[in-house]
């Protein structure tokens, strides 16, 4: 699998590296070869000096074949004009861009682009860290369905994964058991110190408390 990571930043070169180790093939663009001094020696993948939106610079990085592309510069239009190159001219099949400004996030993730908005993320989290509710958020899908973490309570031991759904509102999604996650059926049993991986509809998170017995 080819992946073309454009922006050889924090996050840019973070992903690489991560990548690489996971035995992908990765290539990173950045407008500067001094960026590059992020890859860790061990980095495996091909680096080229460009402008991620060029499209003879996103050529020569494999983009004919690539399977992904992240644009992950400092700048919302770069990456937006990357992303959409990537996808409606040479069709890749899997493209990210990361966008500051979570109202633009918001408007492209509509008309089909997909974005990581670290800004929108990190005031929602840490405002649910500010916070008294029991639920613990770790990742927003949108603005109306979140991704919770739960610790079962002694209470729960031994009730089913079936006892916590609610069709359309709550959905368990994985169990970390031990130090191992896994994904439950509705009838595996829930033991006390497990935490619960939980889809969330935001207006039933009320709901959602009152059945754990959080409040």
């Amino acid at each position: 699998m080819l992946t073309i990571i454009v922006g050889c930043g924090r996050m840019g070169s973070g992903l690489a590296q991560y990548l690489s180790l996971q035995g992908q093939t990765v290539h990173v663009v950045d407008a500067s070869a001094e960026a590059f001094e992020r890859l860790s020696p061990t980095f495996k993948g091909k680096t080229f000096v460009g402008v991620g939106f060029d499209r003879n610079v996103l050529e020569c990085a494999g983009i004919l074949k690539a399977d992904a592309l992240a644009s992950l510069t400092p700048s919302d239009e770069t990456n937006v004009v990357t992303a959409r190159v990537a996808s409606m001219v040479y069709r890749v099949p899997k493209v990210v861009a990361r966008l500051y400004d979570p109202l633009k996030a918001d408007i492209y993730r509509r008309l089909g682009l997909n974005t990581i908005a670290p800004v929108s993320w990190g005031i929602h989290r840490i405002a649910d860290m500010l916070s008294n509710s029991p639920l613990n958020t770790v990742y927003s899908l949108g603005t109306n369905v979140d991704m919770v973490e739960v610790q079962v309570s002694a209470q729960l031991e031994g009730r089913s994964v079936k006892d916590v759904t609610i069709p359309g509102e709550v959905t368990v999604a994985a169990i970390t058991r031990g130090g191992r996650t896994f994904l439950p059926t509705l009838a595996t049993a829930l033991a006390a110190g497990d935490t619960l991986h939980l889809v969330v509809q935001a207006s039933a998170s009320a709901k959602l408390v009152a059945m754990l017995n959080l409040a």
